[in-house]
């Protein structure tokens, strides 16, 4: 049986006996071509199966209409909902979404980068991987004046536009939220430091430890890729032996869940024995027993100003032209009944 053959508007035309170019206005609804023919031209295209080429006409005007995303994995709630946002905001604009995702593999950052420019996307939006520190294959969208703007995980040296949370202050008020119940010993888990999420959440822990004249102690802290398998394995290591401590402060809900999990199956007392806090105020945090206080990124907000930057690199002659800026998105701590209770230490 042979291939099914695409129809084209030159099928259309030869159909209705009308010229080529009165089918190709009739479809783009030109005012000087009537209702009539355009319901005609419609009606016949729908019989013949007739599909749009819009990478065809993408050709011919330069213009895709679509947006490249990458973020590293669809599965987590914060690039889940900034994507959501994203999608329904472009579509406002006219413009279609791309979406892909790294699963924080650099080689395969790489590769969707190039996929993505050969699909002459109109602009990119990315949350790097972990481990990206050298951000030269985006290079080719600056030297072609192909809007990008960099979101959440970026980089710190590379001009382009960056929109972030702010992850210093994120850092700081968790663990002073936690010195305020009265902990004195506060465990934090960490991404890896090649990210910059996960160096400024801990340069925000060390500073309210200082500023509040805790010890900073190497062994209460963990470092690794925070997947729920990764945080049983330290929670096992924290509570090999006491004394055990009396906050934890994740750096994602996936662990302060997981880890709530583990202190109620080992008998340790969520807040009574240790209080715990989360980052990205994932909802599962509130459905929970105890409810998980987190740190709300403010998703909604992220998505709209990384739709708006794109918009207005759009419209800019020269996208690439401007150095390096950063907006910063502010966050806010969400307190619930897994740090509950405690009075509040003498400053």
């Amino acid at each position: 049986m042979s291939a099914r053959s695409e129809k084209t508007i030159v099928d259309i035309a030869a159909e209705l006996q009308l010229s080529v170019s009165t089918v190709s206005r009739a479809l783009n609804d030109h005012p000087n071509i009537s209702l009539k023919t355009k319901e005609r031209v419609r009606k016949m295209a729908r019989k013949l199966g007739y599909r749009p080429n819009a990478m065809a006409a993408g050709l011919r005007n330069n213009k895709s209409r679509t947006i490249g995303l990458i973020v590293p994995r669809i599965s987590m709630f914060f690039p889940a909902a900034i994507t959501t946002v994203m999608q329904n905001k472009l579509q406002e604009y006219g413009y279609n979404l791309i979406i892909c995702q790294s699963n924080d593999s650099l080689e395969q950052e790489i590769a969707l980068v190039n996929t993505l420019y050969s699909a002459r996307v109109d602009g990119l939006a990315v949350s790097a991987t972990l481990y990206t520190t050298d951000f030269s294959h985006f290079d080719i969208f600056k030297q072609q004046n192909i809007p990008l703007v960099f979101f959440d995980r970026v980089p710190k040296d590379y001009n382009v536009k960056v929109i972030k949370g702010d992850d210093f202050r994120g850092g700081y008020l968790a663990t002073e939220h936690l010195i305020s119940k009265g902990c004195k010993d506060i465990v934090h888990i960490s991404g890896p430091l090649t990210c910059n999420l996960y160096s400024e959440r801990l340069a925000g822990y060390k500073d309210a430890l200082q500023k509040h004249k805790l010890p900073y102690k190497k062994q209460r802290v963990f470092f690794h890729e925070l997947t729920r398998d990764n945080a049983l394995q330290t929670a096992a290591r924290i509570f090999e032996k006491k004394p055990y401590p009396d906050g934890i402060f994740a750096t994602n809900d996936t662990t302060a869940i997981t880890l709530l999990e583990y202190c109620r199956n080992n008998g340790i007392q969520v807040p009574q024995q240790c209080r715990i806090i989360g980052y990205s105020n994932d909802p599962r945090t509130e459905i929970v027993t105890p409810s998980i206080t987190s740190v709300d990124q403010h998703p909604v907000t992220m998505g709209e100003r990384i739709v708006a930057a794109l918009m207005e690199l759009i419209q800019a002659r020269h996208p690439s032209s401007y150095k390096h800026s950063q907006e910063i998105v502010p966050i806010e701590l969400v307190e619930r009944d897994s740090s509950a209770g405690g009075a509040k230490r003498k400053k």
